[in-house]
């Protein structure tokens, strides 16, 4: 039975205002509590966390979000424009008639997904740079220049090149070649390409944005390796990035697939942090591995990526699909390109409304994996640690509870310190 377009609409309708009003919604919710609770630090933060810095996080809270109710709107608008006001119908239908009789199906297809991503890299670039040039900078995050920004942009849009249009072609290829399966089998190349991203990343990709020194400090080195020891945990080495030149943001984590696993450090966080506190921190990350949550968050995608998979190569056929979402389809050229399009653009209000329950698995491995922290390393310094990383990060201890249920992938901050200051500690 096939898909009527009124219906396809409808329910693209539904979930794109739905989801849009939720999120300005809940955005509306989470700046009249910080904006309310801005006047006093919460009572379990007051004697570590001073008054201006409370004040300056809500200050920076609150630009995010007017700037991302803009980023929103934005990114409806764009939706309806590349669907039901026609705008990738007229975009496939000057690029056929151009590309398909000079280069071919693939090549149409693969100058139709290229055309797609280099306007919305047009739409994209001028929010990326306010968000970067105004609100990272008014807030005194921001470290780069203009001319080092431009040069990111140029980069990452090369290795999209570089590294998605390969991987494109071999998808549309086996779209037309691989008969009624073919969903099957480039979900496994999907699958395969990604798991080979994580091992060459590390070593190929990052660092054409950042350089990675060895860890110099002598003593912080001893204690990370007899905590990787004590935890059975082994990596190819200790990293130190400059985060310094881009963001004053610090951080760390792990990256990189089994032997190529590597433990990086950004360089703000060592000067922030006492060697304790960082042991803290990356018993925290240790803990992820320790209770498998990176495997399971890998294999939670990939079976919903084999559930798109699938459901693309049943919507391939459907007219409707097409119609419904305001594109006539091809006559005399594949679809493929068309049908991966449209998916990309239908999936992420649907989606919108899965990350409450994303959310929630999330904060369930951040207390599990502070649970492990405290039991390896020492709790108070894990404690200590994050409320600096809270302060200097501006992230507000006061945000709206509902927006937390929908929205944080680590529990807030008052939830979180109570839960692991009740626990026992090394």
């Amino acid at each position: 039975m096939g898909m009527h377009p009124s219906l396809v609409t409808s329910l693209f309708v539904t979930f794109v205002l739905a989801s849009m009003l939720t999120r300005l919604w809940l955005d509306s919710r989470q700046a009249r509590h910080v904006a309310r609770h801005r006047g006093a630090v919460p009572e379990a933060f007051a004697h570590e966390v001073p008054l201006h810095s409370h004040q300056r996080a809500a200050d920076y809270t609150l630009d995010k979000l007017r700037f991302g109710a803009v980023s929103h709107l934005v990114g409806a608008a764009m939706l309806l424009g590349w669907t039901l006001l026609g705008g990738l119908d007229v975009l496939n239908d000057t690029l056929r008639e151009a590309l398909l009789p000079r280069v071919g199906p693939l090549g149409y297809q693969l100058g139709l997904l290229g055309a797609f991503s280099v306007i919305g890299a047009l739409v994209e670039w001028p929010l990326a740079a306010y968000s970067t040039f105004r609100i990272e900078q008014r807030h005194g995050f921001n470290r780069m220049g203009w001319r080092l920004w431009v040069l990111d942009q140029l980069k990452q849009s090369l290795l999209g090149v570089l590294i998605g249009a390969p991987i494109a072609a071999l998808i549309l290829w086996l779209m037309g070649a691989a008969g009624p399966v073919w969903w099957l089998w480039a979900w496994g190349v999907w699958v395969a390409f990604s798991l080979l991203l994580m091992v060459i990343f590390p070593i190929f990709i990052a660092p054409l944005f950042n350089k990675f020194e060895p860890l110099t400090d002598t003593s912080l080195a001893e204690r990370v390796q007899a905590l990787m020891a004590r935890c059975g945990f082994q990596a190819q080495g200790l990293f130190v990035m400059d985060g310094s030149r881009r963001s004053a943001h610090a951080n760390a984590y792990f990256t990189g697939l089994g032997a190529a696993k590597r433990v990086v450090f950004f360089d703000t966080l060592l000067k922030r942090l006492t060697h304790g506190e960082v042991e803290a921190v990356l018993a925290h990350e240790l803990g992820h591995f320790k209770h498998k949550h990176v495997l399971k968050r890998m294999l939670m995608v990939f079976a919903m990526s084999l559930g798109g998979f699938a459901l693309l190569g049943w919507l391939t056929h459907q007219t409707g699909f097409y119609l419904g979402l305001g594109v006539r389809p091809n006559l005399s050229a594949p679809n493929d390109a068309l049908a991966l399009l449209l998916m990309l653009l239908a999936l992420p209000p649907v989606m919108f409304f899965v990350a409450p329950v994303m959310s929630a698995f999330s904060r369930k491995d951040e207390y599990e994996a502070d649970a492990y922290a405290c039991a390896q390393a020492s709790g108070t310094d894990l404690a200590r640690a994050l409320i600096k990383l809270y302060k200097d990060n501006s992230s507000t201890l006061t945000p709206d509870p509902l927006y937390v249920r929908f929205h944080y992938s680590h529990p807030p901050a008052t939830e979180r310190l109570a839960a692991m200051l009740a626990l026992p500690s090394r």
